[in-house]
């Protein structure tokens, strides 16, 4: 399976050292999802070099718009906890697409 991380990875009120934790933690899930035998996909991962190819502040003109099509492709997603708008949307692609949605935290609210 192809399995999107949604995970909180603001560049909002969030400093730099929480944004590369954050970061980290996801693709230590996604080291995870491979090592179980599924392809891990990161929106963040994907838009970020593209982010920084552009010239000016394009993040919102890239980050969702890209994450969120990178979710159509998909066959389910894993959110880690945490508040994310972001990435309360990319689950619900998810859960409007009857894909599966796992959640590694107990906080998340059910659909």
């Amino acid at each position: 399976m192809w399995i999107m991380i949604a995970a909180p990875c603001t560049r909002g009120g969030a400093d730099v050292a929480l944004r590369a934790a954050r970061l980290a933690e996801t693709n230590q899930a996604a080291l995870a999802i491979l090592r179980l035998g599924h392809v891990p996909a990161i929106g963040l991962n994907m838009a970020l070099p593209i982010i920084a190819a552009a010239e000016g502040d394009v993040f919102d003109e890239v980050m969702m718009p890209l994450s969120l099509a990178l979710a159509e492709r998909c066959d389910a997603v894993l959110r880690l906890g945490g508040p994310s708008k972001g990435a309360d949307q990319e689950v619900g692609r998810f859960r409007r697409a009857g894909k599966p949605v796992f959640c590694a935290l107990a906080e998340i609210p059910p659909a």
